[in-house]
């Protein structure tokens, strides 16, 4: 069996599939704390601890299952993952629109972590049907339908939500029904019977995973700088409608403008600029970049002191798209086309496990300097310890000196 040619509308349904995955992540956020608070019958400061926890609950399932679903693809082809990814937010998008209790909405986030794995697929779909050279490219294209993501995702649940919190979730639920249809009968098969190799669980396992990183030289550094990454921004997702709410008093539609600010300037970034930058600069100095506006911004966001300047920050935080997609990039030159699903479940398992430890370290850590017994009562703690652990990964990645040669330069 050979893969069927891949054509545009194959590659918009997998970019659609990352879409609204993200979709998924970012509905939630706006109408998060007023949902928990219904829900759970608490204040915001306790809601939001319980939205570290199901945060959590989301991150450990993509952590769990991230490995299974790169080595499946590696053995079975990424067409039947892709499919069962989609079917399953369809699920999890009816789960968070009729859940009467928060141990209904924790089952839909850890459904949500279980399809949210999809985008490890995604990616080996993607290193299919890409020359290593156009990878930093196509994994821009990827992160800008994260981006975007983060830009549809807020503005329905900010917008839609003000007729209901479960409004939003009905609205997914079709629109990936309708995805669905699409990919069954457009999505071609992109891994040849010939490059696939035997599913073995030892493999999906997602401690042993990790010891890709260490199979292929120069694979293990970076990783170590995107998990410090990760953990570091997990500070987003965990606390910002909760900072939002306790430091300026936001309604749910301004979380979802600021968020779909944050996710459109992230995209425009990402996949307009990714390519033309990395052929410019490199990638080593585009992930540079990144990581020093990511430090920049995550300090910014601790001092601001108003509305406007949070939207100055906003856009100034925009470069640090390109971290993601060119560390991706960098790293998947070191791996054989056969173990590509692998090493993304991988990454998918470092990033999840990162961005669990992170969200429930700083949702905890908001949560308890709002306290009135903390020695500090204040909600911009989190973002400066946040931003010491920003500092360690542009230190550690400064000191890789590996990829500042010719291999990642134009």
């Amino acid at each position: 069996m050979t893969a069927a040619p891949t054509s545009k509308h194959a590659i918009t349904f997998v970019f659609i599939t990352v879409l609204l995955d993200m979709v998924g992540f970012g509905l939630i956020i706006p109408v998060q704390p007023s949902l928990i608070q219904e829900v759970g019958h608490m204040d915001v400061a306790h809601a939001s601890l319980i939205g570290g926890w199901l945060f959590a609950a989301f991150s450990v399932t993509q952590f769990l299952f991230g490995p299974t679903m790169g080595n499946l693809s590696d053995a079975y082809g990424r067409r039947p993952l892709l499919l069962l990814a989609v079917a399953g937010l369809l699920v999890d998008y009816m789960i968070m629109a009729l859940a009467p209790n928060l141990p209904w909405l924790f089952a839909g986030r850890l459904l949500a972590g279980f399809c949210g794995a999809s985008y490890v697929v995604a990616n080996a779909f993607i290193a299919d049907i890409t020359a290593p050279e156009g990878r930093a490219k196509a994994f821009g294209m990827m992160g800008a339908a994260f981006g975007l993501g983060f830009v549809i995702g807020p503005a329905i649940g900010g917008l839609l939500g003000t007729f209901g919190t479960r409004v939003p979730f009905f609205v997914a639920a079709a629109v990936s029904l309708i995805n669905l249809i699409f990919g069954y009968f457009i999505l071609p098969e992109t891994l040849p019977a010939d490059k696939r190799r035997a599913f073995e669980l030892s493999r999906a396992n997602p401690i042993v995973t990790f010891r890709v990183f260490g199979t292929y030289k120069g694979v293990m550094p970076l990783c170590v700088v995107m998990v410090i990454y990760f953990f570091a921004t997990a500070i987003y997702p965990a606390i910002w409608p909760f900072w939002g709410v306790a430091k300026f008093g936001w309604s749910a539609a301004t979380i979802g403008i600021t968020l779909a600010a944050f996710g459109l300037i992230n995209a425009a970034f990402q996949g307009l600029l990714s390519d033309w930058t990395v052929k410019r600069w490199g990638e080593w100095n585009m992930a540079l970049i990144g990581l020093v506006t990511a430090v920049v911004a995550m300090l910014g966001y601790g001092l601001v002191g108003n509305f406007t300047l949070v939207l100055i920050l906003l856009v100034v935080h925009g470069p640090e798209g390109f971290v993601y997609p060119m560390l991706t990039a960098m790293m998947s030159k070191e791996v054989p086309a056969d173990a590509q699903g692998e090493m993304q479940g991988g990454l998918a398992s470092a990033q999840s496990l990162a961005m669990l430890v992170g969200t429930v370290v700083f949702s905890q850590m908001f949560g308890y300097f709002l306290l009135p017994g903390a020695p500090i009562v204040s909600p911009n703690i989190a973002f400066y310890v946040a931003t010491a652990f920003l500092v360690l990964a542009f230190g550690l990645f400064l000191a890789n000196t590996r990829y500042h040669s010719k291999e990642s330069l134009p």
